[in-house]
């Protein structure tokens, strides 16, 4: 079982919860035991998810659909509201947020649907996303839509239906401003000029950027940011934990973090690629640029090229949610990888040579 681990992806996510750990240690030290405990649990999940078959999501995929439209459904009934939005779910003392877990699920049924048909699986992923955008969640919903149109362009869909649909996009982008919640809106306009309002929307976004230059090369030390410390960046554990580590490891360990997301999304894309089957391609396609979007936007939020929206960086911001929902994934690539293997070593065993003349 050991030996058909891909080695990209166990240094990867070994080195990026070792990161995490370091940097949720210097910013926010309560915090890194139960963090670590989820790291653990998530390593568990791992090992389980890579050895279920990933075709059984294929097969329990409406039933899948179902519970997950269910759960987001009840997040929007019961869930409890803090800083503005009902994303989670509290449960025996755990807190739970279902757009995070249900992330690998959700997309597995799209992509069964999408073996059937892209338009049916088009129309069924609009309600999730909607759920989700409804909390409001708007980094989680763009991260939803970012895996689904991945899995869309490399189901062979005709390229004129995807221009159309960026046309049409293009084209209902005005109206979806009314839409957005009221501080959504104040952080686009402050994006587009963070001086209108640089102690309120604009504040968060400006912190970031002086902690992230502040780092320099070699950065400050872990425990000596200034930013991070003294509590002049908000969320330095959570949504901005790129900032609190670029300040404190530099350029050097900001550097190194991009180079392992690198080589872990290269890894997915690159098991992703050779799926012996369609459901593969399109599901193991779909987890990986949703984890690449998941980490453009942190980064890019941080880095003041994107807006801010509350969304946490993979294996590294602090949250049991995510980095649960990040594991699972990595196990079901991990699984696609395997049968990549069974489907090689099969095709050059001398009986399935024979068999086939």
């Amino acid at each position: 079982m050991v030996k058909n681990f891909d080695r990209g992806i166990i240094v990867s996510m070994l080195l990026l919860s070792g990161f995490g750990s370091a940097i949720i240690g210097s910013v926010a030290p309560g915090l890194v035991t139960s963090q670590i405990v989820f790291y653990l649990l998530g390593l568990i999940l791992f090992v389980v998810f890579s050895q279920i078959d990933y075709k059984i999501y294929a097969s329990a995929a409406k039933l899948i659909y179902l519970v997950s439209v269910a759960l987001l459904l009840l997040t929007l009934i019961i869930g409890f509201e803090s800083r503005g939005s009902t994303r989670w779910i509290s449960l025996f003392g755990f807190r739970l947020q279902f757009s995070e877990v249900l992330k690998p699920f959700i997309l597995a049924s799209l992509a069964s649907f999408m073996t059937k048909s892209w338009f049916k699986a088009s129309l069924l992923a609009v309600l999730p996303m909607f759920l989700i955008f409804k909390q409001p969640d708007l980094g989680s919903a763009l991260v939803y839509v970012f895996g689904f149109a991945s899995m869309i362009f490399v189901s062979g869909i005709n390229v004129v239906y995807i221009l159309l649909a960026i046309g049409g996009g293009v084209v209902l982008l005005p109206l979806g401003w009314h839409f957005l919640a009221e501080y959504q809106r104040a952080r686009i306009v402050t994006f587009l000029n963070p001086s209108s309002d640089p102690l309120g929307a604009s504040y968060n976004a400006i912190q970031a950027l002086i902690a992230v230059g502040s780092g320099q090369l070699f950065g400050w030390g872990l425990g000596r940011g200034t930013q991070s410390q003294l509590l002049f960046l908000p969320e330095q554990h959570t949504d901005f934990v790129f900032a609190s580590l670029s300040e404190e490891l530099g350029f050097f360990g900001a550097g190194t973090i991009l180079i392992i997301y690198f080589v872990l999304i290269w890894r997915m894309l690159d098991i992703s690629a050779k799926s012996p089957d369609f459901f593969g391609r399109v599901l193991g396609v779909g987890l990986s640029y949703m984890f690449l979007a998941q980490v453009f936007i942190n980064i890019g939020m941080n880095l003041g090229i994107v807006p801010v929206t509350g969304i946490t960086l993979p294996l590294v911001s602090y949250g049991g949610s995510s980095v649960l929902a990040t594991f699972i994934s990595l196990g079901i690539v991990q699984n696609i990888r395997t049968s990549c293997l069974r489907s090689q070593n099969l095709v050059q065993s001398p009986l399935y040579g024979f068999l086939n003349r």
